[in-house]
């Protein structure tokens, strides 16, 4: 009799959620915002694929400065080869994953930070209209980038917001969509860069 009761109290639950947020529209409405979700960790990937797709580029013609410093190239092909070695499935964007990624695509930044800061000390490498080309192609990646991340977290906070809302969060439940993880400031951006003369 227990195992009754309850079997009839979780079909009137399924019953009331079908009823209350439209059944199949619910959970077309979930689908509908997973896939945007996933289009758009499609677009982030497809910007940061831009960026490393120009980084040997830059660094064939910043090899052209006989003197320029070997090491600085080396650590932008390392995190090159880090960064485009994580792939992250838009189905499976666990908090983890996409920190990982992110990780790896701050290193790149980094690496690509100082080998423009590096870069400044070559007047002969920054008149080098080959090299000028390349570092506004990567401004503009860059921006591209800011885009794309952002579109992406709009897109999550949407899709999370549909997820945890009820009675939405009980259907969400059932057929197993969960919570997604956007893009966050890297740990120590919330302090201001010292800037010295």
């Amino acid at each position: 009799m227990k195992n009754l009761g309850l079997y009839i109290f979780l079909g009137i639950v399924v019953l009331l959620c079908f009823v209350g947020c439209g059944g199949c529209n619910g959970y077309n409405g979930l689908v509908k915002q997973d896939e945007i979700v996933k289009n758009k960790w499609n677009n982030v990937q497809s910007d940061y694929q831009r960026r490393a797709d120009l980084i040997p580029n830059l660094v064939n013609t910043v090899k052209g400065e006989a003197n320029f410093e070997k090491t600085t190239l080396t650590d932008v092909i390392d995190a090159r080869a880090k960064a485009t070695s994580i792939r992250v499935d838009p189905n499976d964007l666990t908090p983890d994953k996409v920190q990982q990624f992110q990780q790896a695509q701050g290193q790149l930044s980094a690496s690509l930070g100082r080998l423009l800061v590096v870069s400044e000390q070559y007047p002969t490498l920054r008149a080098n209209d080959a090299f000028r080309g390349l570092q506004a192609q990567l401004e503009g990646t860059e921006n591209r980038i800011k885009v794309s991340r952002n579109d992406f977290n709009d897109a999550v906070a949407a899709y999370n917001v549909q997820v945890r809302s009820f009675p939405m969060n009980i259907l969400s439940g059932m057929f197993g969509f969960k919570e997604k993880q956007g893009f966050t400031a890297d740990p120590g951006s919330e302090k201001a860069p010292e800037v010295k003369f």
